[in-house]
């Protein structure tokens, strides 16, 4: 490893989030401080919709109070637990922010989250074969607004700066590969 830990403090807890100041020495010798971010696992859900009119995705949107605006991102969260089932997390935030379930969820990928200050692990589903149903929002998320767009729509508004969420856009970015190369040749 070419950065060494030399000693670790807890700075800042929350139920969600832990901040911990690390002093470190790289591979010269050189000392010097890391703050990080340590974040439990969370998902992040493509909920796609075939239809004779075309493909449609499900957004949510929602005030981002860190950057102080609303904005439309996939669905996507976690539970405040370290371990957890990818799987049963990704149908738990599908249907308590948006009320869908899915007959099918396939794991496309598990992601890290700006892993330069966070330890945060995003395991990325591709949600099909979709039912309507009531969502069941957190406390935090009383004011989620979800919207049904096309595929096409969701892609002229992610170039046009209306989607910035990174998740979002590295996710479907991940589908788009993944439709590409990664399916298996069967499913061609």
């Amino acid at each position: 490893m070419s950065i060494k830990t030399i000693s670790s403090r807890e700075v800042y807890r929350n139920p969600w989030t832990s901040v911990r100041e690390d002093v470190i020495e790289r591979a010269n010798g050189q000392r010097g401080i890391y703050g990080v971010i340590d974040k439990d696992p969370a998902s992040i859900i493509i909920p796609l919709e075939k239809t004779d009119e075309g493909e449609f995705v499900y957004l949510i949107e929602q005030f981002r109070y860190t950057v102080g605006g609303r904005f439309s991102e996939f669905p996507q969260g976690g539970w405040e637990e370290a371990e957890v089932v990818p799987e049963e997390l990704a149908r738990g935030e599908l249907r308590e922010e948006t009320g869908l379930t899915a007959e099918k969820m396939t794991l496309l990928s598990t992601l890290q989250i700006a892993y330069g200050v966070m330890n945060q692990k995003h395991h990325v589903f591709l949600a099909e074969g979709l039912t309507a149903g009531a969502p069941d929002p957190d406390a935090e998320e009383h004011d989620l607004v979800l919207k049904r767009v096309s595929v096409e729509e969701f892609e002229r508004m992610v170039l046009d700066g209306e989607i910035v969420d990174n998740c979002s856009i590295a996710a479907w970015g991940l589908y788009k590969i993944w439709l590409e190369h990664g399916r298996p040749a069967r499913d061609r």
